[in-house]
């Protein structure tokens, strides 16, 4: 499960959710032309630039109408603030449902049995290779003792002598979708790999690609980060884009608290959560990040409530790391943007 795609080339070799499922593509247009593509993303990308200056509301009308777009390979339209606010309310609610990324990975994995393909990199692979570097560079850090914070940003140094120090990060990627992240993790010298989603489909398709590719080390589960069944704990927990796909749930607020409060259990204590939004700003995801914090504190604080076996200090709670600075940034509003936000949260 994730928010913003952009279609890589027709190869069987990969290099972090489709059309939908009441929607047919017009005839004799079974594949759109990377132009397309490309513009569909981009017009996704701008909007998300711009969703901290509108409300709430209108920020997932244009988050689903350019989701919407991206998969459905049409280019999207221009930004306009006077949609039609019902039929972005439909798309949200249809985003955020099982039943379209069901759908959706149906369709992604009969084209890889009939034809081959990959599927879909979400935010391209250019993101995808940018957020797996950089967590590799900072989990070899963070195991050499290097902490590093606002000031002091993780240098993309050659580490390749050090990458025995990834022998001890676990990893779980949610909403992992087709795994192309853990493959890409893989590759940078990660063992002890695991991802989960709620669709079968994408699972199915996930264990098929890494078949494919001689990925061994990738355990694929089904399980919904909402209502997880996993019961261990992980060094490092990947997000890109499930937490944006959460928001659009018709009940979103309330399922992006329960995303917090089951991802708090799947980080180990010292551990990591690496989040890639399309959808959030870096300071926008450290916000939410203390609301939950704020929100375990105020729930130890209340009259009569009982905390099994738990002192203030075992309570789980993140605290901001560091965040990637190499995307390309904008100014609008006299506010310093960019199109992704990629931010790391350390558990206590």
């Amino acid at each position: 499960m994730a928010v913003m795609r952009v279609a890589p080339e027709e190869s069987p070799d990969p290099t972090q959710q489709h059309p939908p499922p009441q929607q047919q593509p017009p005839t004799g247009r079974e594949v759109a032309s990377d132009d397309e593509r490309s513009v569909a993303a981009d017009s996704w990308s701008i909007k998300s630039d711009y969703g901290s200056t509108l409300d709430d509301e209108q920020r997932h009308a244009d988050a689903a109408e350019a989701l919407s777009s991206a998969a459905n390979f049409r280019a999207a339209s221009d930004y306009s603030s006077d949609k039609d606010e019902q039929d972005g309310d439909a798309m949200t609610s249809m985003l955020g449902l099982q039943s379209y990324w069901d759908a959706a990975y149906a369709d992604e994995l009969a084209n890889f049995r009939e034809h081959g393909h990959t599927g879909e990199i979400w935010f391209g692979a250019d993101v995808m290779e940018t957020v797996t570097s950089w967590t590799k560079t900072l989990c070899i850090g963070i195991s050499q003792g290097q902490m590093p914070n606002h000031v002091n940003e993780v240098k993309p140094e050659p580490l390749e002598e050090d990458d025995k120090y990834l022998f001890f990060w676990s990893v779980l990627d949610i909403g992992t979708g087709n795994g192309l992240l853990l493959q890409e993790l893989s590759k940078l010298g990660f063992t002890d790999l695991t991802g989960t989603d709620y669709s079968e489909g994408a699972i199915d398709l996930a264990r098929s690609l890494a078949d494919r590719g001689g990925f061994s080390n990738i355990k694929f589960l089904v399980d919904d980060i909402l209502e997880t069944k996993l019961e261990r704990q992980f060094q490092l927990v990947m997000d890109k884009g499930t937490l944006d796909a959460i928001g659009l749930h018709p009940d979103g607020p309330i399922k992006r608290m329960m995303y917090w409060d089951s991802v708090s259990k799947l980080v180990a204590p010292g551990g990591l959560l690496v989040i890639t939004s399309c959808n959030h700003t870096k300071d926008e995801l450290v916000q939410e990040v203390e609301n939950f914090n704020q929100r375990n504190i105020a729930t130890l604080q209340e009259p009569n409530t009982v905390v099994e076996q738990e002192t203030h200090s075992e309570v789980p709670s993140f605290q901001y790391l560091n965040h990637v600075r190499t995307y390309p940034t904008f100014m609008f509003g006299g506010s310093v943007g960019s199109r992704v936000a990629t931010v790391a949260f350390r558990r206590n």
